[in-house]
């Protein structure tokens, strides 16, 4: 339905220099693509990370794709003890989230850094929970990516994919394709770029099913935990936690 996504891979197409270009518009046209609901959908996801909460220590939180910072805000607001660090491989779109941080008065508790969701430069089981918001859709290796977040999360942890889909059936099936394939690009040419905007347009479409990205979660050394359709079905939340003893190695480790 819109045509969200954080920046994350590092290729022509979906890459951080690409986010670069359009970084100045990039709240903007999420809010216009999606009608103010990306913001609900961030909350959700903030609200489904609770379970990782530990009564003894403050929650400590990855977002990774943090773009200009929407769901590392959200998820410090909705736990005041939070500590989040942001990572991204978009320069202009960390130094607006970073703004954006300092705005909303969470700068002790929310930091924001170049990163790749391939190679997470952090320790084995240093966070309590890990989230990607529209970015997973941007790597070109997600498994990569997912066994990665797997691995610098905590057993019994949680890791949560919001992700955009073009709903194939229901009463918003139609009128979504008809947003993602005409509105949006429309949108997109007239405040950032047409070629930015066909390539997300794409990446929506191409994305895999629910069930077809569950496996691949499943594959990557996760337990899926629910797949949740938010505003019937244009988006999906993926609630997950990494596979016991699945200590797949790698960079900080």
């Amino acid at each position: 339905m819109i045509a969200l996504a954080e920046p994350l891979a590092g290729r022509g197409d979906g890459s951080g220099a690409m986010f670069d270009r359009i970084a100045a518009r990039y709240d903007l046209l999420n809010r216009l693509n999606s009608l103010g609901l990306d913001r609900a959908w961030r909350r959700v996801t903030a609200e489904a990370l609770a379970p990782a909460a530990a009564a003894d220590r403050s929650l400590r939180v990855l977002d990774v794709a943090s773009g200009t910072g929407d769901l590392a805000i959200a998820i410090a607001r909705r736990f005041p003890s939070a500590v989040v660090r942001g990572v991204d491989t978009s320069t202009a779109m960390t130094m607006i989230g970073r703004a954006k941080v300092e705005r909303a008065g969470l700068a002790e508790r929310v930091t924001l850094t170049s990163g790749d969701a391939q190679e997470l430069g952090f320790p084995d089981r240093s966070f309590d929970a890990a989230a990607i918001a529209f970015g997973i859709r941007n790597v070109p290796d997600r498994v990569r990516a997912l066994r990665e977040m797997a691995r610098v999360t905590r057993s019994g942890g949680r890791i949560a994919v919001l992700e955009l889909s073009e709903p194939t059936a229901g009463p918003l099936a139609v009128l979504a394709r008809f947003h993602i394939r005409v509105l949006v690009p429309l949108i997109g040419t007239l405040l950032a770029g047409s070629a930015e905007y066909r390539y997300l347009r794409r990446s929506i479409r191409a994305f895999p099913s629910p069930d077809e990205f569950a496996r691949t979660m499943a594959a990557a050394g996760l337990e899926p935990v629910e797949t949740r359709p938010l505003t019937f079905g244009v988006c999906n939340l993926f609630l997950a936690s990494p596979v016991v003893g699945n200590a797949t190695g790698g960079a900080g480790s």
